[in-house]
């Protein structure tokens, strides 16, 4: 027997992040595309524009930047507090999973 778990953060009882919007955004500043990360984690450019849109309304803040094509091409990047966002979510996740772990064993030995 294993734990499972989830995590997400709310606001104005508004789910704001969670796995979803994470692996997003981590797609997005690994490829430097939403319409790559939306066909990495295979879903429609719309449904991941739909979940950006949301995203930033409920948390009152811009999540990216997208840049027209040119010389260099176009493309899309966090911006700073997406990335701070992230990186918080991530060393929550990463802090509790050991903590969840050790309290699975504590609680269910056997």
């Amino acid at each position: 027997m294993q734990v499972q778990y989830k995590i997400w953060l709310e606001k104005n009882n508004e789910q704001v992040f969670g796995e979803g919007l994470q692996k997003l955004l981590s797609a997005i500043k690994r490829l430097g595309s939403i319409r790559q990360a939306a066909a990495e984690m295979r879903m429609s450019y719309r449904q991941a524009w739909g979940h950006l849109r949301t995203a930033e309304q409920r948390l009152q803040m811009r999540l990216i930047e997208t840049k027209v094509g040119g010389e260099t091409g176009g493309g899309t990047e966090l911006t700073e507090e997406a990335g701070i966002l992230l990186e918080r979510f991530e060393r929550l996740e990463n802090t509790l999973e050991p903590l969840v772990e050790d309290l699975f064993r504590q609680i269910f030995p056997d």
